[in-house]
């Protein structure tokens, strides 16, 4: 990996192509795939930071689509900013299209914002098994609810990188006591994830993991957390 940073813009690439903008704070990671594709905006505290950092690596005019992982404030805060300046279309999963819409469980409270702050049009929905592809990459929407209903992992067979959103992390998974969690649903998710191989663990916080990602979702799978309710 190389890594350059200027003020509180990290970026790291993670392999060719993939391109990590490090959270800072509350923010969520930001991963640009391609100089096409953006995967969450943070909570938009360090978007100009972002921007001019952007500006200065990228094409900015081959950015048309923005993914959103889930819609927690932390990871689509940035939305409406972001999709101002790229004119790039904003995508999510279905089943939290109606949080990002209307604010309503995005949980902004917690990081001192109203819920219509991060109110914003959604442009395309996506679906289990629905495709998002740039120029070099093909990833697959895989439906991992349990931190939100509409939370997605994004997949890539072929180079076998998963982003993972706040679904898990390279040390534990995502948290399960905010409106519309369910721990449940997320060990079927994890269930779901050790069926595919994975080389590259891009999560929503925190630094990827580029090795041992199954042994550590088969960690999870078996950890006390999920054993005391399952």
């Amino acid at each position: 990996m190389s890594l350059i940073s200027n003020y509180r813009v990290w970026l790291v690439q993670i392999c060719k192509g993939v391109i990590l903008l490090a959270g800072v704070g509350y923010d969520s990671n930001v991963y640009i795939i391609d100089d096409e594709l953006i995967i969450d905006t943070g909570t938009g505290v360090f978007f100009q930071q972002m921007k001019e950092k952007m500006e200065k690596m990228f094409d900015i005019s081959k950015i048309k689509t923005i993914v959103n992982t889930h819609c927690h404030f932390d990871h689509t805060g940035g939305d409406k900013k972001f999709r101002d300046w790229l004119k790039a279309e904003i995508a999510i999963h279905e089943a939290d299209k109606h949080s990002v819409e209307t604010g309503k469980n995005t949980i902004a409270e917690v990081f001192g914002e109203t819920a219509k702050t991060v109110t914003v049009d959604v442009d395309n929905v996506l679906k289990n098994g629905s495709l998002v592809k740039t120029t070099n990459f093909s990833f697959e929407v895989i439906s991992t609810p349990g931190h939100t209903p509409g939370s997605i992992c994004l997949y890539e067979k072929n180079k076998k990188i998963l982003v993972s959103g706040d679904t898990l992390f390279e040390d534990g998974v995502g948290r399960t006591d905010y409106p519309g969690g369910d721990k449940n649903q997320l060990l079927k998710s994890l269930k779901k994830l050790s069926r595919h191989s994975i080389n590259y663990l891009l999560p929503g916080h925190g630094m990827p993991k580029t090795s041992g990602v199954n042994f550590l979702i088969k960690q999870m799978l078996a950890s006390e957390a999920f054993k005391e309710d399952i």
